[in-house]
């Protein structure tokens, strides 16, 4: 049978007895270190690291004393896990007060009394060992809940993506419009200043939000998000309604309201078919009234309907869709983000995959003909 290795036990000392006597005490039950001074403590340690039970710590030595080392290894975050004690003829106030606050577990005094000085510094070994115990179990479970917690994610961000594909296929379209609103999102998120002091973690919350802004148009009757020719004034007006029905599909839904994707779907949902001269709907907003990331679904939306088959109209080519853009053919949109959208212009075309025709995501105020659609609704 394999004994389990001994630990090992640092003694600085300058003072040749000291050490002596302390090795005494300690050698039955651990493998001793020595050293004379700081320094040579400092070496020992970054060998040893945690495999050290416990450092016994002189206070005045040559070369670096025991403040010294209490410092370097405070630095180093050392003593969170191994307990270090002073032992010492130099016992004031003032230096058993400094070393309390550099960190030491406990101050012993000379002269040593062997079994006092074994069973009170064998003591608080124990216990730091028990605490680094529960520490490790805490972050092992701590590991585990957050492989829990993206998991959950994971799903439900898998459950936001299919019910947005649904509704995406109730419009005849495949699922790739989403797919592309996502991804467009997440490049002006990462590419522009739009997504300037947002941390990574957020921009992947908006891009796989973004994927839920034509939720509400399940609520939308099908000969009207189905019809292949004009829409009427009434039929545009209950189509119009799609963004505030997303956003009352998504409060009846109390449990995404805990996901963190929530609020940012919500936003989108309800403003992605704002302009900026005030004349989107469903609330009027003008300039930077409206959110960055409902600009930027806004011009992605467009962008993608312009550049997708429809029943109503072939797929405009990369750079008509820019044109009409730029021109204000499609309502007007952001003069910073039109500008950023020019500057990757050629990379946002890399992004756009083949797609497969539909039946309607086309239609505004201004429309002139059921071919002539520019605007996503």
């Amino acid at each position: 049978m394999v004994r389990n290795k001994k630990k090992e036990l640092l003694i600085v000392d300058d003072v040749e007895v000291n050490r002596v006597i302390l090795r005494e005490i300690f050698q039955e039950d651990y493998t001793v270190l020595e050293a004379q001074n700081g320094l040579e403590a400092l070496v020992l340690i970054d060998v040893h690291g945690e495999n050290l039970a416990a450092v016994l710590l002189d206070i005045v030595m040559p070369v670096m004393d025991g403040f010294g080392v209490l410092e370097a290894l405070q630095e180093r975050d050392f003593m969170q896990k191994v307990p270090v004690f002073f032992i010492t003829s130099e016992c004031s106030e003032e230096a058993t007060l400094r070393g309390f606050e550099l960190g030491v577990m406990d101050v012993i005094e000379r002269p040593i009394v062997p079994h006092i000085v074994k069973k009170r510094i064998e003591s608080i070994i124990e216990l730091c060992m028990m605490r680094n115990q529960l520490n490790d179990q805490v972050s092992l479970q701590e590991e585990k809940l957050d492989e829990k917690t993206k998991e959950i994610q994971a799903l439900n961000n898998a459950m936001i993506s299919a019910l947005a594909t649904a509704i995406e296929f109730r419009d005849c379209e495949s699922g790739e419009h989403v797919k592309r609103i996502h991804d467009l999102t997440l490049f002006f998120l990462k590419r522009t200043t739009f997504g300037k002091g947002l941390c990574a973690n957020e921009i992947e919350k908006i891009a796989t939000a973004s994927i839920m802004h034509d939720v509400g148009k399940i609520a939308i009757p099908d000969y009207i998000l189905n019809k292949p020719g004009r829409l009427t004034a009434e039929e545009f007006e209950i189509m119009k309604t799609h963004t505030v029905r997303g956003c009352d599909l998504l409060d009846q839904i109390p449990t995404i309201h805990h996901n963190s994707v929530y609020r940012y779907a919500y936003d989108i949902c309800r403003h992605h078919h704002e302009r900026w001269d005030g004349k989107g709907y469903p609330d009027g907003l003008k300039g930077d009234e409206i959110s960055p990331w409902s600009q930027i679904v806004a011009l992605a939306d467009v962008y993608d309907a312009l550049t997708s088959k429809r029943i109503y109209k072939p797929a405009y080519s990369h750079e008509k869709a820019i044109e009409m853009i730029t021109k204000g053919e499609c309502g007007t949109f952001n003069p910073i983000l039109i500008q950023e959208f020019l500057t990757f212009s050629e990379e946002i075309k890399g992004l756009v995959y083949p797609k497969r025709g539909g039946c309607r995501d086309g239609g505004s105020k201004k429309n002139k003909a059921a071919n002539g659609r520019c605007e996503s609704v």
